[in-house]
């Protein structure tokens, strides 16, 4: 007998394995399980993917639905990992737990470089693995490194060609080679979940701004947030558009919310605050918007890439400039966006949809980015990122390095050996600081 398990967190992920399983992506087997981990912060009071309108139409794909966080409960799925000496203790449980018996497993999972995917994989220690990307950063380094026993167990990683012409990074280390989920399988899979949510109000080609909680990263403060919400608002308006509708991340506060309307009455223009979850992909299909505003979303990549939609970028500058530490996971999910997505303010390149590279530029900045984001898991990158430091670092393109990384390596673009005693000295330190100070005054 034989057993695929496919690991999920979000509707958008299980929607992927959906259309990989319709496109023949994966081989027969006896059973399928869908194991749902619940991530969120207070998983007691968020719903689960199994319980998310919509989930029912892609539930046929799969003999059983269980549920990881009731296997190790009391435990948090993204805070619980195995003991080693525990390992044959646990896949004897959940082999009874789970009517596994003897069967042959094959995993298919998300972000298996943490928990509760890298967990699960230690658990069953011979099985098979495939790894599904459901967004951005699946063209970025692995966020660090993997223990051989799981990686070479890596067969493949499938993901959507969200950036066509872009190879991704992740877990390149291991020569896992990446496989595409046909588009037309996975629009074919969000056409279903179309007419699904009940509620959403009527509202024709709005511009729809989609709303991320990054204070919940501690990358910016709830202030800031709400103030890239309403530049977000701001653009949108500054572009002729009269109807928005704002689509906040389902566990944002609602204050984020009542700025944004605060503002849109000063502006006069209608907002809408949906309060029901649902895919960004299903509003694209029920309202078609006529523009889409975020900040780093991958959300942005399917309207444009799967939707044709027009889209716009917002704050990435910031973020550019606060994530850390350099090897923050985000990095390159947020250099690709604002390397590719116009600002508001560029009003013909929102609407004619041009990008601002093309995919071999944007494909040696993000190896440049990944080695220098992870030198140790992608050390074969160091001359492809010497090179493209060397002929391409200028006034644009230096907002995607930071200078004391690069000085770190020893890449171009970093402090000349002659003068490498400034970062270890303490009046040089402060000015700088002092010179960081104003300069962030000045920006807000």
């Amino acid at each position: 007998m034989t057993t695929q398990i496919f690991m999920v967190s979000t509707l958008y992920g299980t929607a992927t394995l959906a259309a990989a399983l319709d496109a023949g992506c994966f081989t027969a087997a006896d059973r399928r399980i869908l194991l749902v981990a619940n991530n969120a912060a207070t998983p007691e009071t968020t719903p689960a993917v199994d319980e998310m309108p919509g989930f029912e139409l892609l539930r046929g794909r799969f003999d059983d639905v269980l549920s990881w966080n009731e296997a190790i409960s009391p435990f948090h799925p993204a805070g619980w990992a195995p003991r080693l000496e525990d390992l044959p203790l646990w896949e004897r449980y959940l082999r009874l737990a789970w009517r596994l018996g003897d069967d042959d497993v094959a995993f298919a999972m998300e972000s298996i470089q943490v928990n509760p995917s890298l967990g699960v994989a230690q658990i069953f220690t011979d099985a098979p693995v495939t790894v599904y990307a459901d967004g951005l950063m699946s063209y970025g380094p692995t966020r660090s490194k993997i223990d051989p026993l799981v990686g070479t167990r890596v067969e493949r990683l499938l993901h959507l060609d969200l950036v066509p012409g872009l190879k991704p990074l992740l877990l390149s280390e291991f020569d896992v080679p990446p496989e595409l989920v046909p588009t037309a399988a996975f629009t074919k899979v969000l056409a279903e979940l179309a007419d699904t949510t009940a509620g959403l109000p009527d509202v024709e080609e709005p511009a729809l701004l989609l709303g991320q909680y990054l204070s919940a990263l501690d990358i910016l403060s709830a202030d800031e947030e709400e103030h890239l919400h309403v530049r977000m608002l701001k653009g949108a308006a500054g572009l002729g558009h009269t109807r928005m509708v704002f689509k906040p991340h389902p566990t944002a506060p609602a204050r984020f919310a009542r700025t944004l309307e605060q503002e849109a009455e000063k502006l006069g223009v209608e907002l809408t605050v949906l309060d029901t979850p649902v895919l960004a992909e299903v509003l694209y299909q029920r309202m078609r918007p006529a523009l889409v505003v975020g900040c780093f979303s991958t959300a942005l990549f399917t309207a444009s890439a799967l939707y044709g939609l027009p889209v716009a970028r917002v704050g990435t500058d910031t973020l550019l400039d606060r994530l850390t530490p350099y090897e923050n996971s985000n990095r390159v999910p947020v250099t690709i966006v604002d390397a590719l997505l116009p600002e508001p303010s560029d009003a013909s390149a929102v609407t004619e949809g041009r990008r601002g590279m093309d995919a071999d530029a944007l494909g040696r900045l993000v190896r440049a980015v990944g080695f220098a984001m992870q030198p140790k898991v992608l050390p074969e990158l160091r001359p492809a990122a010497e090179a493209y430091l060397r002929g391409s670092l200028n006034a644009h393109t230096w907002r995607y390095f930071k200078r004391r990384r690069l000085t770190s390596l020893g890449l171009p673009g970093g402090i000349p050996e002659r003068l490498s005693f400034l970062p270890r000295n303490a009046t040089a330190r402060k000015v700088v600081r002092r010179a960081r100070a104003i300069r962030r005054s000045i920006k807000r």
